[in-house]
């Protein structure tokens, strides 16, 4: 780690870093309203959901090949890179002329994003003792969850009145306001890189491996049968590119991703937390207003404001979270009673009818704060394991992790919910996640038997969240230093 920063100096740093996660972190979720005006236009709907899916799957691939490159090239010019990429990639977005043009330039700025992202917790790594990252990673979760919040208002309130272009023509503003910010925050830093060869075939196998992966769970997410031909091919092309990948970077004397981390206890158990706490947060992201919309018959708009407990619960966590790593220079603890509370939460929703407005909001902030609690904490706890040199590559790997946890978790529980609303006789719904469940339209009994679907869904999501606690009572107890 480099010489602790001048506060003035930590705080414009700081201020840079959240503009870039901010960025990166909207771009999941602003589009997701704007795409009936998308297929309207271009009257196309076979590739309407690699809109967002191919932002997704770029974005997790790009974070570990970020995190080496940072480590040997220097991570101003790496977030400097991945910024520049990402506004020019939302300028293609906007001027896409068809279907395929707007997913090709989702890849672009999902690759771009990627960057932006894993870089700018890393930087903390590189400037911030162990002990006070805590707080810092806190305020990088609070931009998530804020673009969760912003995302779909900004979005629906730009594709109404003005345009769906709009929700990537106003990238190029931030792009470039960022763009300096970061320029200047990070000039004139010590930079910390060293000479050394690039891993080229061992990025090209990660792309194999972990693209065929999300790829095929993105199908299922969609609908697809886990047995279906096409996801099992590449569910195999996933298999053998990770054996391959594997297999490779133990013998390269340049890793990508140094296998060594992984016999690395505390930074694989804080994987495993932040997996299922991902599983848990973008998963109920996505039914609890499916459940909301289903069993109220009310509409889109407030159906966002039934989510917004669960938006709130995720900064107040990750601020808590942080505060109390810092004070007292343990992170177990945090991680521990978050991956105690979600469980116990997520359960309660699931007995809590969404008609009890005041009861639901309250398990859905508590289940928020579970999340947040996981999120910094886990991440401190990694970078904390690992050597200096290997900030960068464990701080991505990280965030690899989340954001599979995110993908398996709307894929299994997507499909789980597919397969309970076909088991209880709602095909005539039909596919609820493009949000057509008309059940405020059907009589009560049809209600109570939606009721009980998402019932079910939910108790499998607790008992899913218990690996987290699993994990969170395996790891050690130990002190952080630094202040």
């Amino acid at each position: 780690m480099t010489a602790a920063l001048p506060p003035t100096v930590l705080r414009n740093v700081l201020t840079a870093l959240m503009l870039a996660i901010f960025l990166g972190a909207l771009d999941q979720t602003i589009v997701a309203v704007s795409m009936p005006a998308i297929s309207a236009q271009f009257n196309d709907v076979t590739l309407l959901a690699w809109v967002i899916s191919g932002y997704m799957v770029a974005m997790t691939i790009a974070v570990p090949i970020y995190g080496k490159l940072g480590d040997l090239y220097g991570r101003r010019r790496m977030i400097l890179t991945g910024t520049a990429l990402f506004t020019l990639a939302s300028v293609a977005c906007g001027l896409a002329q068809d279907m395929p043009q707007l997913v090709l330039a989702r890849v672009v700025q999902g690759i771009g994003a990627g960057g932006m992202v894993s870089v700018s917790q890393a930087i903390i790594g590189d400037f911030v003792p162990p002990r006070e990252r805590g707080r810092y990673q806190g305020y990088f979760s609070s931009m998530y969850a804020l673009a969760s919040v912003a995302g779909p208002v900004l979005g629906g309130w730009l594709t109404e009145y003005l345009s769906w272009r709009w929700v990537f023509w106003i990238n190029l503003p931030l792009g470039l306001v960022a763009l300096w910010v970061i320029h200047r925050a990070l000039d004139g830093l010590s930079v910390k890189r060293r000479e050394a060869q690039v891993d080229y075939l061992g990025a090209v196998l990660m792309i194999i491996g972990l693209g065929s992966l999300l790829l095929g769970i993105t199908l299922v997410g969609q609908g697809h049968a886990w047995l279906s031909t096409p996801v099992l091919v590449l569910m195999g092309c996933a298999l053998l590119g990770l054996l391959v990948f594997v297999a490779h970077e133990r013998r390269c004397r340049e890793p990508l991703l140094p296998m060594s981390l992984f016999g690395n206890r505390v930074a694989v158990l804080c994987w495993c937390v932040i997996f299922f706490a991902s599983f848990q947060s973008i998963s109920l992201t996505m039914l609890m207003p499916l459940r909301y919309q289903g069993i109220t018959g009310a509409g889109a708009d407030s159906a966002a404001l039934h989510l917004l407990p669960l938006a709130m619960g995720l900064p107040i966590g990750a601020f808590t979270g942080g505060r109390m790593t810092s004070r007292t220079g343990r992170f177990k603890p945090q991680i521990l009673f978050g991956a105690l509370l979600m469980p116990l939460t997520i359960a309660a929703m699931a007995l809590t009818p969404p008609q009890s407005g005041l009861l639901s909001a309250l398990f859905m902030l508590l289940t928020g704060i579970a999340c947040g609690l996981q999120f910094p904490t886990s991440l401190v706890g990694t970078q904390s394991a690992v050597a200096s040199q290997d900030i960068g590559v464990a701080t991505s790997t990280t965030n690899l992790f989340r954001s599979l946890g995110g993908a398996m978790g709307v894929a299994c529980m997507s499909s789980l919910l597919l397969a309970l609303l076909h088991q209880g006789g709602f095909e005539m719904l039909g596919n609820p996640l493009l949000g057509s469940l008309k059940a405020g339209e059907a009589d009560p009994l049809t209600q109570a038997r939606l009721l009980e679907t998402f019932r079910y869904l939910l108790l499998a999501s607790a008992g899913a969240s218990l690996l987290g606690l699993l994990a969170a009572l395996a790891l050690p107890d130990k002190q952080l230093r630094g202040r």
